[in-house]
């Protein structure tokens, strides 16, 4: 259930009147309640901070029971009320506050996934149990970073919520700002070093740019090679140390990761150049997505026995390629929906075929009361409802989306929300009964479907 108007972190009757507006297209009073629920659950619980100062706005939101910011979540925990920002003056600073921080953390320190309050919010820094025995490269201050595990994506998510919310509402100013002009100077130039392959002309090793091992008995923890991952050739992608999931790649190119990079390059790109600001980083921007999404095609796909041409989930530029996929997003279930395929390609097509098969994706498991892909994350056996929602956003057929929607609702514990990952026969056995991302991902596949399919539910 929502808590009380009085205890909410925001509140807004843009938002309010969009549950009334929906609810009135739902026939099913549970689902009714469960949008009720999902549909506000960021702004009703996870704005720890905001400075609603009109020139230039903060804001701080947690992930739900983890008390710190991911630049990932974020940026996914405002994607559904950006279509309500042009007119809602108060809503448009609470997302725009998000874009402010976001370019203050990654300013600071561009290899951190998670981050600390700011000292000026006064709220008191959030304990991270695990970060302990760790040897990071750049050193960071756990007093601002809450986690250093260097993720790819979270340089996607700061340009997507830039230009989301630029495209909502026309404004540009805080693209003069020092703070976000020079995080995004930052983040190009950081994506073209992680280009470069582990060995230089002459065999010898080139200098890491970000390294990160941790004394643990969890091998998906830590790093290979002494913390810089395992080798690459050069492809055009950009190597990452870490997936959506918060676990430790096994070849560095990431492919879902490297897609949604490219097409958010491309979308900075075209924003800096409809503004008529920053030339030469909209052209490099550019120039990066191209090479990207080339070294996707070129390096991201191998020939399976059976399915046949099909993305891989990640590689290294030798020839080796990981098979699977992991619910957390990006993932290569999302590519249509992260704008790199449309659903119709072949090659995705033949991708998802076999990532929704418990036969040949290993992290895809099915039980008595939900199926779908899991993650090494939370171990075997467990569901991510994330994933079933995008499952739901990247069908075509009216019959998969009832069963995810069915899906979904069925696996809530009674809670009225969704959780992190459920057990596939024992659905009251699940992890993280506060995870507001994945709130967000199920109301955004409850205005798709009802859009596509008036009257699914």
């Amino acid at each position: 259930m929502r808590p009380p108007p009085e205890c909410r972190t925001f509140n807004t009757p843009t938002i309010e009147q969009a549950i009334s507006d929906v609810n009135s297209l739902i026939g099913d009073p549970d689902w009714r309640q469960l949008f009720s629920n999902v549909f506000p659950n960021t702004l009703d619980t996870t704005v720890a901070w905001h400075n609603s100062n009109s020139s230039e706005p903060y804001t701080f939101l947690v992930t739900g029971d983890i008390t710190a910011q991911w630049i990932r979540d974020s940026t996914n925990q405002m994607l559904p009320y950006i279509p309500y920002i042009s007119a809602d003056d108060d809503l448009a600073k609470l997302v725009l506050g998000l874009v402010n921080m976001q370019a203050e953390e990654l300013l600071g320190y561009p290899y951190g996934n998670a981050f600390q309050p700011p000292p000026r919010s006064g709220l008191t820094p959030a304990e991270n149990g695990i970060a302990v025995d760790l040897s990071v490269d750049p050193p960071f201050d756990n007093s601002t970073v809450f986690e250093a595990k260097f993720e790819l994506d979270s340089f996607a998510s700061f340009f997507q919520i830039s230009t989301a919310y630029w495209r909502a509402t026309g404004d540009y100013q805080f693209m003069y700002s020092k703070s976000w002009s020079n995080a995004m100077a930052t983040v190009l130039t950081t994506i073209r070093r992680l280009q470069e392959p582990t060995y230089n002309s002459k065999h010898q090793l080139n200098r890491h740019l970000v390294q990160y091992t941790r004394l643990t008995d969890s091998p998906t923890e830590t790093q290979f090679g002494n913390g810089i991952g395992n080798p690459v050739r050069y492809t055009g992608m950009a190597k990452t140390l870490f997936r959506p999931s918060d676990d430790a790649t096994i070849f560095p190119f990431l492919i879902p990761a490297n897609a949604y990079l490219s097409v958010e390059l491309s979308n900075l790109s075209y924003m800096l150049t409809s503004i008529g600001v920053y030339s030469e980083q909209a052209d490099f921007a550019k120039k990066l997505a191209a090479e990207i999404r080339q070294g996707v095609l070129q390096h991201g796909t191998t020939v399976h026995p059976k399915y046949g041409r099909v993305f891989a989930y990640e590689t290294d530029g030798y020839g080796s390629t990981l098979v699977m996929d992991d619910a957390n997003g990006p993932a290569l279930l999302s590519l249509p929906y992260l704008g790199f395929v449309s659903t119709s390609d072949s090659t995705y097509q033949n991708t998802r075929r076999m990532i929704l098969s418990p036969d040949d994706n290993p992290w895809y498991f099915t039980g008595m009361y939900i199926h779908g892909i899991g993650s090494p994350h939370t171990g075997f056996l467990k569901v991510w409802p994330m994933a079933v929602a995008m499952r739901g956003l990247t069908s075509t057929n009216k019959t998969e989306v009832m069963e995810c929607l069915d899906q979904l609702k069925a696996t809530t514990s009674g809670l009225g929300l969704m959780h992190e990952s459920v057990n596939v026969n024992k659905p009251a056995e699940y992890t993280r009964s506060w995870f507001a991302w994945c709130n967000s991902l199920v109301s955004q596949l409850v205005f798709d479907a009802l859009n596509r399919f008036p009257g699914i539910i």
